[in-house]
């Protein structure tokens, strides 16, 4: 008989994850961010609960979220199957934090970050449990003293794990926020890792805490930067049109939004993730030699930025 995951620890960390992030950005952005803590009625097919956390229309973020959600439902929905074929049809229990912070100010960059646990429970009685994460920045506007902090960050937190996995998940995270249809990076990367198993339970637990754990350290002084800088209607306008890539990504390629909405996961808590104001043009390029096209040509071709 299989030992049973101790997923009470995860819940744990992960809940005292939220609040830590939350607490942080409350004070930076002096706006109260509005809890809503939910519970899936009984008669729905994925059971559990969770708690939605958002600040919309504050002084620094114009709307972010970090949620937490734990939820179980009776057959992995295909997303989550599709390297893992043999888990196919099998209940399943996911829980995580997930965040995305879109700042009002057009020269401070969008962040994402996730942390999450998805076990799988076989006919035969063994529980198959893997770990999945990560962090990336969508800036409109590059510094690349911004993009070296965010990697620095990234990779120090990777760094007790061995030193394959940063230039490992900094690939991984390069290749996956990337619109195939468009042929362009969403932003500068960080890293990114899924269907992590390899170091067993305990290995795969410690490492989404030391993620989790370096986020506000990776974005606030970025943030802190950024915030005050003056700007105008045509930095904002391009931060829109920028924003559209960011919509684009999330609804098409996205695993995390797939998961949920093919699961039957809450909608607005899925959707928290997208930005308030966005545009799109037709055929748009920025001119040469312009802080916009500066973002095309120096910032979104992947590279080592430490």
């Amino acid at each position: 008989m299989s030992t049973p995951l101790p997923t009470d620890t995860v819940r744990a960390y992960l809940l005292g994850l939220q609040d830590r992030i939350v607490a942080a950005f409350e004070a930076e952005d002096g706006t109260p961010f509005v809890r809503d803590a939910w519970v899936r009625a009984p008669h729905e097919r994925l059971q559990g609960d969770g708690c939605s956390r958002l600040v919309e229309e504050g002084r620094v973020l114009e709307r972010g979220g970090c949620n937490f959600s734990h939820v179980k439902g009776p057959q992995l929905p295909p997303s989550a199957t599709q390297h893992r074929p043999e888990l196919a049809g099998c209940p399943f229990e996911a829980m995580g934090v997930s965040l995305v912070f879109h700042p009002r100010n057009p020269y401070a960059p969008t962040v994402h970050m996730n942390v999450r646990m998805l076990a799988a429970h076989k006919a035969d009685g063994e529980v198959v449990a893997w770990f999945g994460g990560g962090m990336d920045l969508t800036p409109s506007y590059g510094f690349e003293e911004d993009a070296v902090h965010f990697h620095q960050v990234c990779k120090d937190a990777l760094a007790p794990f061995g030193a394959d996995k940063h230039p490992r998940f900094k690939q991984w995270c390069d290749e996956y926020f990337f619109l195939k249809h468009r042929n362009e990076a969403r932003g500068v990367g960080g890293i990114f890792f899924d269907d992590f198993s390899e170091a067993g339970f305990e290995g795969g637990f410690a490492m989404i805490r030391s993620v989790g754990d370096a986020f506000t350290q990776a974005y606030m002084p970025i943030l802190q930067r950024r915030k005050a800088t003056p700007y105008g209607e045509r930095e904002r306008d391009f931060q829109a049109y920028r924003r559209g890539r960011y919509v684009e990504f999330n609804l098409v390629w996205d695993r995390g939004t797939l998961f949920g909405l093919q699961s039957g996961g809450r909608t607005e808590s899925i959707l928290m993730s997208m930005p308030p104001i966005v545009k799109w043009r037709y055929d748009w390029h920025p001119e040469p030699g312009t802080p916009e096209a500066r973002l095309y040509t120096d910032f979104l071709p992947a590279r080592d930025w430490v």
